[in-house]
């Protein structure tokens, strides 16, 4: 029976399928590293960015990737999808490789700028495509498919990008992105046939004001516009595994433990998956996520079908808001690692179903005009995160600034951070000075500052989230 639906589907099915693959791979190879590498002593091949200014590079440019796709889709439906993707991969590899050419911050902005301008063009025509080259028989098997491919290319990509830059610096990272978007360059222009698609013969200032029209008129409907606000809200939570979490195990967590237990139980495994120093990259831990994604999202999605959506949402959220708590409450990597399993079990719960949602309460007809709203609270929680996950981690957790208090409220002096003097060389100078090694440093200023406290505000935005989601089924869907 399956091997018959999976003959039904076209050879463009599996190339779009491959494509999604490559461009997750190249997207989270970078994304996962990507607050390490803006926020790292420029000593190690990183930037030495400010948390700020990560803050802001990584929320707004992501926010106006996902606010985009609203207009991309017209352009693909006016100038054809092939021309269109070799459009948005010529884009995509030069901004990914452009970043790993410059430094400064305005240039390091424009050039994400790039990449997510590209991957807007992107993200409309593969969902469409897959959408065009399946039918009622195969539509549910062949999404499945689609979002395993995501799945697969958001884990490996982390995991390649982790081994290499430290073998061979933090450039192998743009080199490895640019390089899985040119194999799907090649794939579009040797493989991939233009679907069936109606041809839009409006100008492009036609498409985009009808395109701002539908939203308006989806927004006018206040049972969804109330739903996307509250849900702005989950995203600005869910976005700090990738936002802040990375910083906060590189700067507070030990995961020489993790390493040497599995030192223990195999040296192999141990080298394979850790640092040559003895330790787990922090986003290796982060990568978990997906990882368990892979394995449990059918097991997960079984014990909740049986829910009501809201009611998915709901419980899912809850368990996101526990995991995220924990996994900023502890320098414990073991916890850690407890904590983002957690989070993965929230996420596999809620994640699916506020897409099924939103296209539950659309009226009959106007299902397709309600889901491409669906991004708005995205790209607004995107903004959002990049706003808790800079200036406010900096002035609570970031452990930089934490020691340039202590050391002002000593009245220790030392040389400020240059070109010459990095964030590293501070550290160690600072250590000497204050008669300790890093590892005290860092426990140091752990209990002085408390760093952790930053789980409360994480959890809290979660907290919140499900108590207005429970307001709105209570008294704007009046649910018995």
């Amino acid at each position: 029976m399956s091997e018959s639906i999976f003959k039904k589907f076209p050879r463009t099915f599996w190339i779009a399928n491959t494509m999604e693959l490559f461009e997750r791979w190249a997207w989270y190879g970078l994304f996962a590293v990507l607050a390490l590498y803006l926020t790292q002593s420029t000593d190690t091949g990183a930037l030495g960015f400010s948390q700020t200014q990560k803050g802001s590079i990584m929320g707004t440019v992501t926010a106006i990737l996902y606010f985009l796709p609203l207009f991309t889709g017209a352009l693909a439906d006016k100038f054809g999808y092939k021309r269109m993707l070799v459009i948005a991969f010529i884009i995509l590899s030069s901004g990914y490789y452009l970043m790993g050419q410059v430094t400064s911050y305005t240039t390091v902005y424009f050039s994400f700028l790039v990449v997510a301008l590209g991957a807007a063009v992107f993200k409309p025509i593969i969902s469409a495509t897959v959408a065009k080259t399946t039918d009622d028989t195969t539509s549910s098997i062949g999404f499945g498919i689609f979002y395993m491919m995501v799945n697969i290319g958001g884990f490996v990509g982390p995991v390649f990008s982790s081994k290499l830059r430290h073998i061979y610096g933090w450039n192998i990272v743009f080199i490895m992105a640019a390089s899985a978007i040119i194999v799907n360059l090649i794939l579009v222009l040797l493989f991939y046939k233009e679907p069936d698609r109606k041809e839009n013969t409006d100008s492009i200032a036609a498409s985009i004001s009808k395109s701002l029209t539908n939203i308006v008129l989806a927004l006018k409907d206040l049972k969804l516009t109330v739903f996307l606000i509250i849900m702005i809200g989950f995203w600005t939570m869910f976005n700090q595994l990738f936002y802040t979490l990375p910083n906060f195990i590189d700067q507070w967590v030990n995961t020489e433990v993790i390493y040497n237990w599995l030192k223990d139980i195999s040296p192999a495994l141990a080298s394979a998956i850790g640092t040559k120093e003895g330790t787990i990259a922090p986003e290796m831990l982060v990568n978990l996520d997906a990882g368990f994604i892979i394995l449990f999202q059918i097991l997960i999605s079984t014990i909740v079908m049986r829910l009501k959506s809201i009611n998915a949402i709901i419980s899912g959220i809850i368990v996101v808001s526990f995991g995220i708590g924990l996994a900023f409450a502890t320098s414990n990597a073991f916890y850690v690692v407890l904590a983002i399993f957690i989070f993965a079990i929230g996420e596999m719960a809620s994640s699916p179903k506020f897409t099924e949602y939103v296209g539950k309460i659309a009226p009959k007809g106007k299902e397709a005009l309600y889901m491409g709203t669906s991004f708005l609270p995205v790209a607004v929680g995107n903004y959002l995160a990049g706003v808790f996950s800079g200036p406010v981690y900096q002035s609570m957790s970031d452990k930089l600034s934490l020691l340039k208090l202590e050391l002002a409220n000593r009245g220790v002096e030392i040389q400020e951070i240059s070109d010459k003097f990095t964030i590293n060389d501070f550290m160690k100078k600072a250590a000497d000075l204050l008669h300790t090694d890093q590892h005290g440093l860092t426990q140091m200023l752990w209990d002085n500052y408390h760093p952790y406290n930053i789980w409360i505000i994480f959890s809290a935005i979660g907290v919140l989230t499900v108590f207005l989601l429970y307001l709105y089924d209570k008294f704007l869907l009046k649910s018995k």
